[in-house]
C-alpha cells in the first residue's frame, strides 16, 4: 500500500497526515484511532512492544524507484538523513528516490 509514492493511498495519507523526514506522520488530533495505532506499532511506542516491527522488517531496494534516497535505510541500517543530517537539511528534494538521485 505504501511502497509506491505515486499510488493513490500513499498520496491520500501524505495529504491527510503529512510527511516528516520521509516518514508519514501520526497526525495527532487529525489522525484516526486506527492510523495512530498503525504509527505506534511502526514506531514501537507506548507499550506496543518497543520497535518490534522495525526490528523484524527490512527494505529491499529492487529497481530503486520505490526506495527513498534519504529516509530509507538502504545503505546500512541507518537512513542517510540521519548519517548526513546537514546535507539532508540542505537538500531540496527530501523525498527523492534512489533512482532519481542516480539519474542526475
Amino acid at each position: 500500500m505504501l511502497v509506491d509514492r505515486e499510488w493513490l493511498w500513499f498520496r491520500v495519507l501524505v495529504a491527510r497526515y503529512g510527511v516528516e523526514r520521509g516518514i508519514l506522520r501520526e497526525g495527532w488530533a487529525r489522525g484516526s484511532v486506527w492510523w495512530r495505532e498503525v504509527v505506534r506499532i511502526r514506531d514501537g511506542g507506548e507499550g506496543v512492544g518497543g520497535g518490534w516491527f522495525g526490528e523484524h522488517t527490512s527494505k529491499k531496494v529492487g529497481d530503486e524507484s520505490d526506495t527513498f534516497f534519504w529516509t530509507d535505510p538502504w545503505v546500512d541500517e541507518t537512513p542517510l538523513c540521519e548519517r548526513f543530517a546537514r546535507l539532508f537539511d540542505l537538500t531540496e528534494n527530501k523525498l527523492a528516490s534512489v533512482a532519481e538521485m542516480f539519474s542526475r
